[in-house]
């Protein structure tokens, strides 16, 4: 498969193109140091330089340094996958000050967090769809609940719902995973043996790529209580739901004058968090590189990509589109 990919990533790169670099010039790419980023960024690279003949310099990079390079350089152009909520003061001052461009939503709807259980078990019993259904049948999802690590802001979020539903109450353990890896792995065990599992996870990622499980509804989001929840000394926890956490493709306010064509482009790539989640998971299984999983997108995927693109790029591209 990894030399099949390697075999089709060469033959889609189209010499022509490279004609219009001198128009677009070189452009600099933040990369994040996670998965999902990199396959938009290899994805967007491979758009700009094939189609739009730009010449992408890829800056690995991760939230605050980004922010830092962008407040005291004016650069890197283009930050494919951004989280602001995790970018602090320095990101709100930039963006107020109109130094920043927020140009889309890269995952939609954005990240994902919540209680999960899998859908074997909510087609066995559809009253588990629910915090309540939960509650009331605690040995339904093995009387376990598969908490965050130590470290983790979703620790502390859980934590507090853990208290506010009562799960200790209702004869619902709270495990607390030592790392990440023994979190997913709870997870995969369970899911291949089909036995019961319950717990805290997010999307895009892996897993959720892999196993079809279904987000428990905890009811109505409440700001104020989410708010409150994230401190670890809240003294009476309220219930809440989790909010969608914002992803978004960011560029300076200097690229979006100087490449209104390039950042179109840019403002028109998003992907559903489902599909970045499946292209990890893909990724995973098939032991391939950030760069091997965008080809494995962009070849199933033409009809939503292609729609990305101005008519010149797509002329440009015209032989990956037959």
């Amino acid at each position: 498969m990894k030399k099949y990919l390697l075999g089709t990533a060469m033959a889609l790169t189209l010499p022509g193109a490279a004609l219009a670099a001198e128009e677009c010039g070189e452009i600099s790419m933040a990369e994040m140091n996670w998965s999902s980023a990199k396959i938009v960024v290899a994805t967007s690279k491979f758009l700009l330089e094939q189609g739009y003949g730009c010449d992408i310099a890829v800056v690995p990079s991760d939230t605050t340094p980004a922010v830092t390079s962008l407040a005291e350089n004016n650069e890197p152009d283009i930050v494919p996958e951004m989280w602001p909520n995790s970018a602090g003061d320095v990101y709100d001052k930039l963006k107020e000050g109109g130094e920043i461009v927020e140009l889309t939503s890269v995952l939609d709807p954005g990240g994902i967090e919540g209680w999960w259980i899998p859908s074997y078990l909510v087609e066995e019993h559809p009253e588990l769809k629910t915090i309540d259904g939960v509650l009331a049948n605690p040995e339904l999802v093995g009387g376990m609940f598969n908490n965050c690590p130590d470290g983790w802001g979703c620790r502390i979020v859980s934590d507090n719902l853990a208290r506010a539903f009562d799960l200790e109450g209702n004869k619902i353990e709270v495990f607390n995973h030592g790392s990440g890896e023994t979190l997913a792995t709870s997870m995969a065990s369970a899911y291949e043996s089909k036995e019961p599992w319950f717990g805290y996870y997010w999307a895009p990622t892996t897993p959720l790529g892999k196993y079809d499980m279904v987000s428990v509804d905890l009811g109505e989001l409440d700001e104020e209580a989410h708010a409150a929840n994230q401190n670890a000394n809240t003294p009476n926890p309220r219930p809440s739901a989790f909010p969608t956490a914002p992803i978004l493709t960011i560029v300076t306010k200097d690229f979006n004058e100087a490449h209104p064509e390039e950042a179109q482009l840019m403002s028109n790539i998003t992907f559903k968090t489902d599909t970045m989640s499946t292209l990890l998971a893909w990724q995973d299984e098939n032991n391939a590189t950030a760069e091997e999983a965008a080809v494995y997108y962009l070849k199933n995927n033409k009809d939503e990509w292609s729609a990305w693109l101005n008519d010149d790029a797509r002329a440009n591209l015209s032989k990956l589109l037959k």
